[in-house]
């Protein structure tokens, strides 16, 4: 009896230091000088995750590792994904960053105005996005953004996201828009979007050029845009130098000088601004826009006004330096 105590006693003293022994080194800092970057897919155990772990200089011991994670109950909870450690992270770090699946988020960013094909060419070329992109989505159903996203989403599914992020909008902004607008589709917002997209750079005058073109609309004068001329020649890339005679001239189903009303289809993606600013344009009388030399545009109502407003951007034309800027064209 006495000797069956003293074997309980060492195997509980033994069991205590091994205890004791695999809670210091589980907590203990590890051997990572820097960040580690690992990445683990999708069904992968604990087996293959320690040894990945061990193999990338994240922990020390994918044994361990394995022990102390099951004899806290966390094996079920280890997610899958692209997990950034940082240096000198203790085993107990790593598996907890693990199991509450803090992945790397990358992004792509899409600007406001690119066509379909300029962001389908983003997409394509992202070295971290997976897969075939699919089809070109069609001009103007994509909302230009930021997004985040974590390693193993497909290009297909990028450009779905994006797609879905302008239907978003459209259900959140399109029941609250202005009255008497003289459309009705959301191919006529996106299409009207697109061309106050490409009409300025200033965040403030969307809602002014949005109200400028709806009285155009509602009166039948011709929109007169210069970048529904571009986007037929260029398909939305610059220029690069003015719009010639000859250009303004040709008729296509693109050309506001030419036609009455909309384009055929948006001339690019118009950012989140932009719709709004169809959606619920600035309530104002003017019904001409033309550069005035600081990157706005100077507004008018009547003609004569608009004439003095031609000079004075004439007389600024005259005396710029620069060659590579487009001249607007003036509308009448």
């Amino acid at each position: 009896m006495r000797r069956l105590l003293v074997v309980l006693l060492l195997v509980a003293a033994l069991a205590g230091g091994l205890w004791f022994w695999e809670g210091a080194n589980f907590t203990a800092p590890g051997p990572s000088q820097g960040q580690t970057v690992v990445l683990i897919a999708p069904g992968e155990g604990t087996a293959i995750i320690a040894r990945k772990l061990e193999k990338a200089g994240a922990i020390s011991s994918a044994t361990l590792f394995r022990a102390g994670v099951r004899l806290r109950g966390l094996q079920s909870q280890l997610k899958a994904g692209e997990f950034a450690l940082p240096a000198h992270a203790s085993m107990e770090e790593v598996a907890r960053i693990i199991a509450e699946g803090k992945s790397i988020q990358h992004k792509i960013t899409v600007a406001e105005g690119l066509t379909s094909q300029m962001i389908y060419d983003i997409v394509k070329s992202d070295p971290v996005l997976v897969g075939e992109a699919g089809p070109v989505p069609e001009e103007g159903t994509l909302l230009p953004e930021t997004y985040l996203f974590t390693r193993g989403v497909t290009r297909a599914e990028m450009l779905s996201r994006m797609k879905k992020a302008q239907d978003d909008l459209w259900e959140k902004l399109w029941p609250r828009r202005a009255a008497n607008l003289p459309y009705s589709t959301r191919m006529q917002v996106i299409t009207l979007a697109s061309i106050v997209e490409k009409e300025t750079g200033v965040p403030r005058e969307r809602g002014h050029i949005a109200g400028v073109f709806v009285n155009r609309l509602r009166q039948g004068i011709k929109l007169q845009s210069d970048p529904t001329i571009i986007y037929t020649i260029t398909k939305g890339y610059p220029l690069g130098r003015g719009i010639r005679a000859s250009e303004l001239a040709k008729i296509t189903p693109y050309n506001t000088y030419a036609i009455t009303g909309l384009p055929p289809t948006p001339i690019c993606n118009p950012g989140r601004d932009a719709i709004a600013a169809v959606i619920n344009p600035a309530d104002t009388k003017d019904i001409f826009f033309v550069a005035n030399g600081t990157g706005g545009h100077a507004f008018s109502s009547t003609m004569s006004e608009h004439e003095k407003n031609v000079s004075n951007w004439r007389k600024i034309e005259q005396g710029e330096k620069t060659q590579n800027l487009s001249p607007a064209k003036p509308r009448k």
